[in-house]
């Protein structure tokens, strides 16, 4: 599997770490923002091109998919020109940052005969993986998810402090992570959502905290907190609540509500989402399938923050 990689900043360097650990897999192409970095990564991976046009990994024969790793605003747009090209493709959430967009490239992709995968890790985490086989055994009943995604990003800087080219946004990408983690855990749709947005950064132009409320057609219930003016422990911190336990979730962690750790090491054949959410993508492509987290299966999750922006909007 010859795979280009198309954002080569924090997030792209995990793919490229996960995906050396994958056998019979190449990375082939680096896409970058810079020629020097492109480079750089592709000299590190044994990447035979590095680039900084899109179009040269596109129109390279040799690649079979992509991996978008680059701006939030730029996915929608690079999604469809990949599966265009005919390119296997896999976009890093968040899959767009408007619904308008997110339905147009769900219709492309449901046009070509190609995989086409929106990274929504937390399906892939151990930790929630370990919960969702559960509920589907029916050995746990979810009634409750109560959730806090915190950071402090108060400057216009990505995970490793380094400055960015594009504004991040708490709705359309973290808050993403768990509107469709609800729904996932659930099993059914989102039929009620609410949102309270705090004060718009004089600078970023977004909104720096926000609250979520979500309702499953059943009843089920979610409360999202979500931040970046943490002071304090970052990352997200997700506790479930049913009729059969309480667990606490913090990306490969799990632990009743009693602080009990709970041994997740045999869930999968990694501990690592990312790595787990790419072997899927190329499973997908070699058996000819749909992969977990496929556009078509997480798109309604994008409905659902179309529906929040309006009433930030109004």
């Amino acid at each position: 599997m010859r795979i280009a990689l198309a954002g080569a900043g924090a997030f792209g360097i995990k793919h490229l770490d996960a995906l050396s650990r994958i056998d019979d897999v190449q990375v082939v192409s680096i896409v970058s923002r810079t020629q020097s970095q492109a480079q750089e990564v592709a000299t590190k991976y044994g990447a035979r091109q590095a680039t900084v046009e899109l179009h040269e990994a596109l129109d390279n024969p040799d690649v079979d998919a992509v991996i978008l790793c680059t701006p939030t605003q730029l996915h929608a747009e690079q999604c469809v020109a990949s599966l265009e090209a005919g390119k296997h493709v896999l976009v890093e959430i968040p899959l767009a940052d408007s619904w308008s967009d997110a339905h147009d490239v769900a219709r492309v992709a449901a046009s070509v005969k190609r995989v086409c995968m929106v990274g929504h890790t937390r399906r892939f985490n151990p930790s929630h993986q370990w919960i969702h086989q559960r509920v589907e055994a029916g050995e746990f009943d979810l009634q409750q998810m109560d959730v806090q995604t915190y950071f402090f990003r108060r400057t216009n800087t990505n995970a490793l402090g380094n400055a960015r080219s594009w504004t991040d946004n708490l709705l359309w990408h973290h808050a993403a992570h768990t509107v469709d983690l609800f729904a996932y855990q659930c099993g059914e749709g989102i039929e009620r959502a609410n949102v309270l947005a705090g004060p718009v950064h004089p600078v970023l132009g977004i909104p720096m905290d926000m609250s979520v409320q979500l309702r499953s057609v059943s009843g089920k219930i979610c409360t999202l907190s979500l931040s970046f003016n943490n002071e304090g422990p970052l990352g997200t911190f997700f506790r479930y609540i049913g009729d059969q336990g309480t667990y606490l979730a913090r990306y490969d962690d799990l632990t009743t509500g009693n602080d009990e750790v709970i041994d997740v090491s045999h869930v999968a054949v990694s501990l690592d989402g990312v790595e787990l959410q790419d072997r899927e993508f190329i499973d997908a492509i070699r058996e000819g399938r749909e992969p977990n987290s496929s556009i078509s299966s997480v798109l309604d999750c994008y409905r659902v923050l179309g529906t929040l922006q309006s009433q930030i909007d109004t």
